[in-house]
């Protein structure tokens, strides 16, 4: 009897204190909500659209159709980058991440957080920074047979500033999607934890 009862007890004070503690711990999802995993991969192909449409514009004259075409199509992607952002946090903000196994050093969940901040303010800023330079060109645009609302009204003296601002922002975007990417495949092949799975739609967490 005493045996048992210190087995017991013994296998009762070998359980994780936070399996009472913290029960988000416990209850967190094996991988991240389709919703999430669905806006994820919508806003990079959105984010690919936009970026071709802003190198492949110089292919064509300035003043073509075809020039036009591009510009309109960087505008309507770039603002669906914007709107399909902000639906993503609020999504994001409605479900609960899944954990990462096995959990990564502090100091790499502290970079990981700060590399996601940036992320979303670039996505958000870029095409905030496009439609307030149109607003200042004083450009009238049209997507899909409708006016598209200004946020300011024509300002010659913004223009320059503002496209200036929108080309940096536009280039640092390359290195964060990359930086972005080449962690995902560091975690995958390196680390060897189900970092990429849990976003990746056709694959299973490790």
């Amino acid at each position: 009897m005493r045996t048992a009862r210190r087995a017991r007890n013994a296998g009762f004070a070998a359980m994780p204190a936070s399996s009472s503690a913290d029960p988000v711990a416990v209850f967190r999802p094996a991988r991240y909500a389709g919703g999430v995993i669905a806006l994820h991969w919508l806003v990079l192909l959105l984010m690919i659209g936009a970026y071709a449409t802003m190198e492949l514009r110089d292919l064509f004259p300035k003043a073509s159709p075809e020039r036009a075409a591009m510009r309109l199509w960087h505008y309507g992607l770039g603002l669906a980058v914007l709107a399909a952002v902000f639906v993503r946090l609020l999504v994001r903000a409605s479900t609960r991440p899944p954990g990462i196994a096995p959990p990564p050093p502090p100091w790499q969940e502290r970079v990981a957080k700060l590399a996601h901040v940036a992320l979303y303010a670039l996505m958000i800023a870029l095409p905030l920074l496009g439609w307030l330079a149109v607003g200042a060109e004083g450009r009238p645009i049209t997507l899909a047979g409708i006016p598209l609302p200004m946020p300011i009204g024509p300002d010659k003296a913004w223009v320059k500033p503002l496209e200036k601002i929108h080309e940096v922002a536009g280039q640092a975007g390359y290195a964060l999607v990359g930086l972005h990417a080449a962690a995902a495949l560091w975690h995958h092949y390196v680390m060897r934890d189900n970092t990429l799975a849990l976003m990746w739609p056709f694959a299973k967490p490790r």
